[in-house]
């Protein structure tokens, strides 16, 4: 479609939305060219969506960009195998290893989890939402699904590897602890008010059916035609390559309604979702069927925020993964970095990988000055307990948050360039742009000068934490000077640690 054409479609659209009375979104809506996963998909994803297709509404990108702060949490099956990269170190397993981890839930019953005390450490840590995989991409469901799977690898089958038929969910519901963990988790976030996010994964490598979907260890004679990333495919299972006859359409439709079905029951049999955070891609020969599947979902929860990954523009979000981005966005998508706390998302046993509170307010305040939210990425022990290494950094944030959470929850950047002076000096402002926060990352000594600020003649300019207003002037040659009190250079005086906040009432420069 040109881009005529898509402004005239899209003018319709949104006056179609305005008479029903709904808020709409912007529909200048695409992801950056850059990003990983719109790579993958732009080849046979439409762009833009098609006309019917309507996006969450502007209230729940207003919720979603005031949230900030959030956890990411990856448990599963690969937790009990002491896996630190969640279930991808399965494609390089022998056939015996993966035999032997798709027998893990036959005895996995970890009765440490308690997701009252997981919400717990949640609100505490100042975190604003959740996000929980409910299936990682080894097929192990972590709720309570009614789906089935009817074909799988037998990996140690006589004369090699070979499909079999099977009848089970394979999840959590099966094992021998019986508990809904996705149901328990929400229901304990409801209470609490956090926002929910529910991880899944478009592929299974367990589900025969899925085959040969991105890096499934069974691949077909017409994978060159179904995988867009046949390189990467070959180099992930090296020499554990197995191939097996072409998907039936018969399993290519068990496929699809399966994926369908699972999402469906996240968004019906626990209440509110607010984001699904959906991950990797199906292909283009089943683009048509995805997009079915996006469109019914649509109806069950019309706000529920959709991860980008697998449907391109159809996503209302997007999330740069294990770095924030060096600038300000060039798209109006809202996005969230996930970054994993230790080396991986999933649980790591070694208190020195845990990168501390000072990494996390760091990455926090510049992902905020520039327009995003940051999702710190841990992981539970097989039975359901988070590293205490973990669990003291992340305290640690939610006490800095309790002094300077004001300059960081439902803030957003500054205009243009505006959102940085030099590495260590990063704004928010008030989404009334009466206040404008600057955060020192270093602490500034006896003044803290800043030329992109201008103070409004006879206002008060504060340090988060501290009670009286500090001093102040504009020169003409440095900029506003704020002059910081004597009894602050004690830095057990001072009110936090890390990085320093300070609210201005004033404008940018003119």
């Amino acid at each position: 479609m040109k881009r005529r054409d898509f402004l005239v479609t899209g003018a319709a659209a949104l006056a179609a939305a305005r008479l029903e009375g709904r808020a709409t979104t912007s529909l200048d809506h695409h992801l950056p060219e850059t990003d990983h996963h719109y790579q993958h998909t732009k080849s046979y994803v439409e762009d833009p969506p098609i006309p019917q297709y309507r996006w969450a509404s502007s209230n729940a990108y207003e919720a979603f960009r005031d949230m900030k702060f959030g956890v990411r949490i990856h448990w599963g099956i690969y937790s009990v195998a002491g896996y630190e990269k969640e279930s991808w170190p399965f494609l390089s397993k022998s056939f015996a290893e993966r035999q032997k981890y798709n027998q893990i839930y036959k005895t996995w019953n970890p009765q440490g989890f308690d997701a009252s005390e997981w919400m717990n450490l949640f609100s505490e840590s100042g975190l604003k939402m959740f996000a929980f995989t409910s299936k990682h991409h080894e097929g192990f469901s972590m709720f309570n699904t009614r789906t089935r799977v009817r074909s799988r690898a037998n990996w140690t089958a006589a004369g090699g590897p070979k499909m079999e038929d099977c009848d089970l969910a394979y999840s959590i519901m099966e094992t021998p602890f019986k508990r809904d963990i996705v149901g328990e988790l929400c229901q304990a976030a409801h209470k609490r008010d956090l926002k929910i996010a529910l991880y899944f994964s478009h592929p299974d490598w367990y589900d025969a059916d899925f085959r040969p979907y991105v890096y499934h260890p069974l691949q077909v004679p017409s994978s060159p035609t179904l995988d867009i990333d046949p390189k990467r495919t070959k180099d992930l299972l090296g020499d554990r390559w197995v191939t097996v006859p072409d998907p039936t359409p018969a399993e290519t439709n068990r496929m699809i309604n399966r994926h369908r079905a699972q999402l469906e029951e996240l968004l019906t049999n626990y209440g509110r979702i607010d984001m699904l955070s959906l991950d990797m891609w199906l292909g283009p020969n089943v683009w048509p069927q995805t997009r079915q599947t996006i469109l019914d979902l649509r109806k069950l929860q019309p706000d529920v925020m959709l991860r980008a990954r697998g449907i391109g523009n159809y996503g209302d979000y997007y999330t740069p993964e294990g770095f924030v981005p060096g600038s300000k966005e060039n798209t109006n998508m809202p996005w969230m970095v996930i970054y994993p706390l230790a080396k991986g998302f999933s649980y790591d046993a070694s208190a020195a990988d845990y990168k501390g509170t000072g990494w996390i307010v760091s990455n926090l305040v510049d992902t905020v000055a520039k327009g995003g939210s940051l999702q710190v990425g841990i992981g539970p022990d097989a039975m359901g307990k988070f590293h205490p290494s973990a669990v003291e950094q992340l305290k640690d944030a939610g006490r800095w948050l309790k002094v300077n959470g004001e300059g960081i929850y439902a803030t957003r950047p500054r205009d243009g360039a505006l959102w940085a002076e030099g590495n260590d000096i990063r704004f928010s402002r008030t989404k009334d742009r009466r206040y404008i926060y600057a955060f020192a990352q270093k602490w500034p000594g006896t003044s803290f000068t800043l030329k992109s600020v201008k103070a409004r003649t006879g206002s008060q300019i504060k340090m988060l934490g501290v009670q009286e207003a500090l001093s102040w002037r504009s020169d003409s040659s440095r900029g506003l000077v704020i002059n910081i009190p004597a009894n602050l250079q004690d830095e057990s005086k001072r009110p936090c640690k890390y990085a320093y906040c300070f609210r201005i009432e004033g404008t940018d420069p003119t």
